[in-house]
């Protein structure tokens, strides 16, 4: 089956599609995929994804996620799967049972206001959280998503951000099925950046996918540190909209080649 990169340029970090492009034919419009092919949506399959999947399928063709493994990650049903790896969550209709006196992040099932840390996201208790829940749901992108509380486990600070937001010990991993295609520091906007990937962190993502291919095809893990120096499963992205990171794209999509 002929693999092709439906690419969106202009959410592509620089040099993406250049990169993509000498290891896979890339396309700019659904008009152009060709017959029968495997089709990766960099940047391209959201808000449309099940009628981008239709659209493929008419032609014989699959997407490397298919919607269902798309809503897996999208609707937070992994954290029925992880949830020993990650933090301890309540939605909109379990919040009210929560611990009251604890701190919470409250986000999205998919996007966060992160740097509206103090105002937006982190929450000293219950009562703030349910405040914060309250207004993201008035956001017409993070509102339609569903909103998490989350409980909040102070993570190793490397810097901080605006509006106090701390930019942890965090590393994002890019997997085909249980296959490590490319890691890196997560903070691309950071001022300092630590040297390769602990190992701790990558043998903990390998693990974390060795259970996710099940559920799901093209996947990003984001591990970070905890102030105590143990690691945790930030959250889990499908690999058709995630950013790089500080991942070098000829790494990416070279060894995406490799694998398929």
């Amino acid at each position: 089956m002929k693999t092709q990169i439906l690419f969106r340029p202009g959410l592509a970090e620089d040099g993406e599609c250049d990169a993509a492009a000498i290891y896979f034919p890339t396309v700019r419009y659904r008009t152009e995929i060709e017959a029968g092919s495997l089709v990766i949506p960099r940047y391209s399959s959201l808000p449309y994804y099940e009628e981008l999947e239709q659209d493929v399928r008419r032609l014989d063709g699959r997407l490397i996620n298919s919607y269902a493994e798309h809503k897996w990650i999208a609707d937070f049903h992994y954290y029925n799967e992880l949830r020993d790896y990650t933090f301890e969550t309540w939605t909109e209709s379990t919040i009210s049972g929560a611990p009251p006196d604890i701190a919470y992040v409250v986000k999205g099932r998919t996007n966060s206001k992160k740097f509206q840390w103090r105002n937006a996201m982190f929450a000293e208790n219950r009562r703030r959280a349910v405040e914060i829940g309250a207004d993201l749901y008035a956001d017409s992108m993070i509102g339609s998503q569903g909103i998490l509380y989350r409980r909040y486990v102070p993570l190793k600070k490397v810097e901080e951000g605006i509006n106090g937001m701390p930019m942890s010990n965090e590393y994002r991993f890019f997997f085909l099925g249980d296959k490590l295609l490319a890691s890196s520091f997560y903070w691309a906007i950071a001022d300092s950046v630590p040297e390769g990937v602990p190992a701790e962190a990558t043998k903990l993502a390998k693990e974390i996918a060795s259970r996710a291919a099940a559920y799901t095809n093209f996947f990003v893990l984001d591990i970070a540190e905890t102030a105590e120096g143990e690691w945790m499963l930030v959250e889990m992205n499908c690999g058709t909209m995630s950013g790089l990171s500080l991942i070098e794209p000829i790494d990416l999509y070279s060894n995406l080649k490799s694998v398929l």
